[in-house]
C-alpha cells in the first residue's frame, strides 16, 4: 500500500524511532521527582526545550510540551477568552483547522469573526489590517499552510500586522513544521505544532508563548512548566519529536524539498492532460511541496475516488465528507468559493519524505485506468 495521507499523520521516522527508544531506556524517571534518575530527566528535557528554541527563534522559556496541536489550540483559545474583555470577539481565518474553530466557538460563542479566503485559498492580509483600524479582538488566529491544500498563508504579515496594532497572535504550524523551515517561527506570537504530522510520535507537540504572557493554564494540577501545563512530561515523546523534527529540517537545507515539489507538480500537470476535468485546489498559491487537493470528475458516492484508490493500493485521504444531505462539505473549500457538489469531489493527496517520484506516476496510472473503466 502506498500511503499518501501525512497530512493526518505521518509514519514515525526511523530517527525518532531510535531516539524513543534510547530515552525510554536512557530516562526512566519523572522529570519533577527529586533523586538522580528524575534530575537526569528534567534536563534531557530542559536541553531539548533549548534546541527547540534556537530552532524556531524563541527562548527556551516560551516552550510548552502538550500532548498536541488539539490541546495547544484550546490552550491557547482558553487563555484568550479567560484575560478578554467581556464581549470580546476572537478573529480566525475561514480556513482553519476544527482545532482552532471549534475551540473558537466553545470559548467566545458567538463571538467569533472569519477572515475571508480567496478563491486561491489564501487569506486575505488585506481584510485584517483594514479591520484592525476599527476593532481590536482579544485575539487573531491564521494558520501557516492550511491541512486540505497545502496553500501557504501569510501569516508572518498578519503577525506584523497584529503587533503593530497590539492584538495577540496564534499561528497553528501543524503543516508547516517539517516541510518549511521553522526559523522565525517564534518570534512574539503563539504557535503550536504536533510530531505526528512530520514523522514524529503520536501524543505529542509544543506551544510556544510569547514572552512575558501570564498564560492561563488549560490543565490544573501539578506545577510542571512554571504552572502552565500540568502532567507529568513525555520525555520519550519529545526527544523522538524533535529528532524528526531536526531531521526535517535538514532535508529541507539540501534541498530535498524543491525536488519533491517538481514530482508533485509534474504528477498534476500530467493527470490534467490526461482528465482533463481536473482541477487542482489552490493551483496559482504557494504550496507545500507534498500536498495536492484535487477536485475529479463526478462518481458515484459509494465507488468514490477514495475508496476507488484504496483498492488499487493508495491511502488517500477527500477534502469532504460526500454529500449526502446529511454532512456539511469542507469549510475550507466552501470558503475557497466552491459549491457543496464541487467541494463533495475533492480528494487530497498529500506525500511524505520517503515517497517516490515512481509513486507519484503510478498514482497517476491507477488514476488514469479508474476514470477510464468509469467510462
Amino acid at each position: 500500500m502506498t500511503y499518501l495521507d501525512h497530512n493526518a499523520s505521518s509514519p514515525l521516522l526511523p530517527v525518532a524511532r531510535a531516539a524513543w527508544l534510547e530515552a525510554v531506556e536512557g530516562f526512566p524517571g519523572n522529570p519533577s521527582s527529586p533523586h538522580r534518575l528524575g534530575a537526569r530527566a528534567e534536563a534531557a528535557l530542559e536541553q531539548a526545550r533549548q534546541k527547540l528554541a534556537t530552532l524556531v527563534g524563541a527562548r527556551a522559556a516560551d516552550v510548552v510540551w502538550t500532548s498536541g496541536a488539539t490541546e495547544a489550540c484550546n490552550t491557547v483559545l482558553h487563555h484568550a477568552a479567560a484575560v478578554a474583555p467581556a464581549g470580546a470577539e476572537v478573529w480566525i481565518s475561514a480556513i482553519e483547522h476544527p482545532a482552532v474553530r471549534e475551540s473558537a466557538r466553545h470559548y467566545f460563542g458567538g463571538k467569533v469573526r472569519e477572515m475571508p479566503a480567496q478563491r486561491e485559498g489564501r487569506v486575505e492580509i488585506a481584510w485584517l489590517a483594514e479591520r484592525l483600524r476599527h476593532g481590536r479582538p482579544a485575539l487573531v488566529a491564521l494558520m501557516a499552510a492550511n491541512n486540505e491544500t497545502g496553500v501557504v498563508q501569510p501569516w508572518a504579515e498578519a503577525r506584523a500586522v497584529c503587533a503593530e496594532a497590539g492584538v495577540p497572535f496564534f499561528c497553528d504550524a501543524t503543516q508547516w513544521c517539517g516541510r518549511r523551515p521553522v526559523r522565525g517561527l517564534g518570534a512574539g506570537a503563539f504557535v503550536a505544532g504536533s510530531a505526528h504530522k512530520f514523522g514524529g510520535p503520536r501524543g505529542v507537540g509544543f506551544l510556544l508563548v510569547p514572552a512575558e504572557t501570564a498564560l492561563r493554564p488549560l490543565l490544573h494540577g501539578g506545577r510542571q512548566l512554571e504552572g502552565r501545563r500540568a502532567g507529568t512530561e513525555n520525555v520519550a515523546g519529545v526527544l523522538a519529536m524533535l529528532a524528526a523534527l531536526e531531521w526535517g529540517e535538514a532535508q529541507i537545507a539540501a534541498g530535498a524539498a524543491e525536488v519533491r515539489a517538481a514530482w508533485r507538480d509534474r504528477f498534476e500537470a500530467e493527470l490534467g492532460r490526461s482528465i482533463p476535468e481536473t482541477v487542482v485546489h489552490g493551483a496559482g498559491a504557494e504550496r507545500l511541496w507534498n500536498t495536492s487537493s484535487l477536485r475529479l470528475p463526478a462518481a458515484d458516492c459509494r465507488q468514490r475516488w477514495v475508496v476507488k484508490l484504496d483498492k488499487a493500493g493508495f491511502a488517500v485521504s477527500t477534502g469532504s465528507a460526500c454529500a449526502s444531505g446529511t454532512e456539511k462539505p469542507s469549510p475550507v473549500l466552501t470558503a475557497m468559493g466552491l459549491s457543496a457538489e464541487e467541494a463533495s469531489r475533492a480528494l487530497r493527496l498529500s506525500a511524505g519524505w520517503n515517497t517516490t517520484e515512481e509513486e507519484w506516476t503510478a498514482l497517476r496510472q491507477a488514476m488514469e485506468r479508474i476514470h477510464l473503466a468509469a467510462g
